[in-house]
């Protein structure tokens, strides 16, 4: 079988890298196709995939470069497509919705957000799209076409059957044996994050002296960091960010994929953007788990007490243990139901419930 993953983020290279070595183990064809997006084809490449990159220069986040660079990529997918014909297309971006659409191949489209937090990605690429692969607790707004799974994005690289973290690696870059903190900045300048805020650089240096005396506080950041942030920030290989997290004692960031991934490998994160309430797999792990907390721009006040309480509970590592252990009892594997999924298409998608 003749398979095409479309990667346009680092986060979807964790996503999909399993399922690449899986299908590829298993003797299948895999194609890659990648955009320059952070460090997406860092990871490629450290991992050893092969790929193609359909945008080599990247794009600005502004709504022309956008869609530019879309007009770019369908062009050069269907240029792609019509050379080296794939049985399959499946990613998060539009343009293997648009290209299948066009040439009658079939696209699996594998987001996690809610349909109100993208809407644009819903209005350009569900139409095209053969299915929509979701965890169940996201409302992808169409749920005719929905294949839903228990579990999230995360599950497919941090699952216990396929990551072990390992404390030789968090060694390289520091002691895993003392207690140190992580904190998280994303850029929020993607188009579904317009007016949505996170932690600025005072409240962050607020958070650093709360933490200090319980520990070290490392920063990894997406954007550049002011001149007193900077001595924080942690310079690692981003295959080993991972094992880092998973012996820290506490994750705070405005990121949505490491406050998830601190929440399955059972580190209490909080969680301060603009999002909280409107993402389900979020409110999964905070709500119907309890691994983290989600805290709203308004309610700046309430991210230092929290962050207090947490620093002063002792019984913190054995009780997100326990908070853990039940998530993973009611979620799966997720790169082994994608990996089964791909290969026993069609027949795989019914019925869409696996």
């Amino acid at each position: 079988m003749r398979i095409l993953i479309y990667l346009h983020h680092p986060a979807q290279f964790y996503l999909f890298k399993n399922v690449i070595f899986n299908l590829k183990a298993k003797g299948h064809h895999v194609q890659v196709v990648a955009t320059k997006k952070d460090v997406l084809e860092d990871l490629l490449q450290n991992a050893g995939i092969e790929y193609k990159n359909f945008l080599p220069h990247g794009r600005k986040d502004n709504k022309f470069s956008m869609a530019m660079g879309l007009l770019k990529q369908d062009f050069k997918l269907f240029a792609e497509c019509l050379a080296h014909r794939p049985d399959l297309m499946i990613g998060t971006s539009a343009e293997i919705c648009h290209v299948g659409f066009v040439l009658r191949i079939p696209s699996i489209l594998v987001n996690e957000d809610d349909a109100d937090v993208v809407p644009l990605l819903g209005k350009i690429a569900h139409p095209f799209a053969n299915y929509l692969l979701a965890p169940d607790v996201c409302n992808t707004g169409n749920p005719g076409k929905t294949i839903h799974y228990k579990g999230y994005h995360e599950l497919s690289y941090l699952h216990p059957s396929v990551f072990t973290p390992d404390k030789t690696i968090a060694k390289k870059y520091l002691n895993p044996d003392e207690p140190y903190f992580i904190l998280r900045f994303a850029k929020l300048t993607a188009h579904h994050d317009t007016g949505i805020k996170g932690i600025d650089n005072i409240m962050a240096m607020r958070l650093i002296k709360h933490m200090q005396p319980y520990g070290k506080v490392y920063i990894t950041s997406e954007r550049k960091l002011s001149t007193e942030l900077e001595p924080f920030r942690l310079n690692i290989n981003p295959l080993d960010m991972h094992h880092i997290l998973a012996f820290s004692e506490l994750f705070i960031g405005d990121s949505q994929t490491m406050s998830a991934e601190s929440g399955v490998l059972g580190i209490p994160f909080i969680r301060f953007n603009g999002f909280v309430g409107r993402i389900g797999y979020l409110r999964d792990l905070e709500d119907n788990y309890q691994l983290g907390y989600g805290i709203r721009p308004d309610n700046e006040d309430l991210l230092y007490t929290t962050l207090e309480t947490l620093l002063n509970n002792k019984n913190k590592k054995v009780e997100w243990e326990v908070k853990r252990k039940k998530m993973l009892s009611e979620k799966i594997n997720v790169s082994e139901f994608i990996t089964r999924l791909i290969e026993n298409y069609p027949g795989s998608v019914t019925p869409v419930t696996p």
